[in-house]
């Protein structure tokens, strides 16, 4: 492999199967890497996919890793298949039955569950998910068989509509859900939640994200580099001169000057993700900027660019 296939440093939107791990996807692009003899490049990803789930993935290389914490309170949307009858222990297909019951949800039922889960709400997160207790991942614990209290997380469901039913007289059947969540909201939790609201069990059978924030899955075997001004467009932007970019990159401030607005807005009523401002130079994302007594200064100098 040459330097030319090697991942550049940007977001990249990636296609996750299902039977990958996010960490599996990472792995491939650290062996890119190191075969184009880019041996110390970092790499992250924007928010993880469980193996049976599949969907859009952000890899996030080289500068790019710095930009990590504003993936987390981005809106992301699924489309999820809900099975009714059974609760399993991990709240997927997965995992082990705890509870069945032959008892079918009605369409009108399943319609007037939603709304209760609509906003902020407390949900506690799979004894399997990658919530830290005493500074490890709950599904470590877990799989050791170790009994896991989850403690309650406030999470955020924005929107959520049925868009498709099999439920056949003789059995519970399943149902297609569309959603859109901020990150920390554990799709498997709301399909749990919802087999209690109806008395009938449920899990998660099937997950696939279809979009976080702009960006879209880019389907299977393909995927797109972001830079510039394609990187975080719901964030207000700073043209900046030559002179201005040597300021900032040596730690002076520079005039607050005119700032562009964001060109991706947030969807009505989704909380606010105190998006910062963008420093463009040259086409090239160089900083994030705050306000300071003497103008805007750099809280994450990005050197080189992106």
């Amino acid at each position: 492999m040459t330097a030319a296939d090697a991942p550049k440093p940007g977001i990249h939107l990636v296609h996750k199967t299902v039977g990958q791990s996010s960490f599996d996807v990472i792995r491939g692009f650290k062996r890119r890497a190191f075969e184009a003899g880019q041996k110390k490049l970092a790499l992250g990803h924007g928010g993880t996919l469980d193996p049976f789930a599949d969907g859009l993935l952000l890899v996030l290389a080289g500068q790019a890793t710095r930009l990590m914490e504003l993936m987390h309170p981005l809106p992301k949307t699924y489309v999820a298949e809900v099975a009714w009858g059974v609760e399993t222990d991990t709240c997927d297909l997965h995992g082990k039955p705890v509870s069945e019951s032959g008892a079918r949800p009605s369409q009108t039922a399943l319609e007037a569950a939603l709304a209760p889960f609509l906003g902020w709400t407390d949900q506690v997160p799979p004894a399997t998910s990658a919530k830290k207790i005493d500074g490890e991942a709950a599904y470590k614990k877990a799989h050791r068989g170790e009994d896991v209290v989850m403690r309650p997380c406030r999470v955020f469901l924005h929107a959520a509509r049925w868009i498709a039913h099999d439920l056949p007289q003789d059995q519970p059947g399943r149902s297609t859900l569309e959603l859109t969540c901020r990150g920390g909201f554990y799709v498997r939790s709301l399909a749990r939640d919802l087999g209690r609201t109806l008395g009938c069990g449920a899990h998660l059978a099937a997950l696939h994200r279809t979009a976080i924030g702009p960006w879209t899955d880019p389907g299977e075997g393909r995927e797109r580099l972001l830079t510039g001004a394609d990187l975080l467009p719901w964030c207000p932007s700073r043209l900046l001169t030559g002179e201005e970019a040597g300021h900032l990159s040596h730690g002076r401030a520079i005039p607050v000057g005119e700032t562009l607005p964001a060109t991706w807005p947030m969807p009505s009523g989704f909380p606010d993700p105190g998006a910062p401002l963008r420093a463009l130079h040259d086409g090239r994302l160089v900083a994030l900027l705050r306000a300071s007594e003497d103008g805007l200064r750099t809280f994450a100098n990005l050197r080189g660019g992106l």
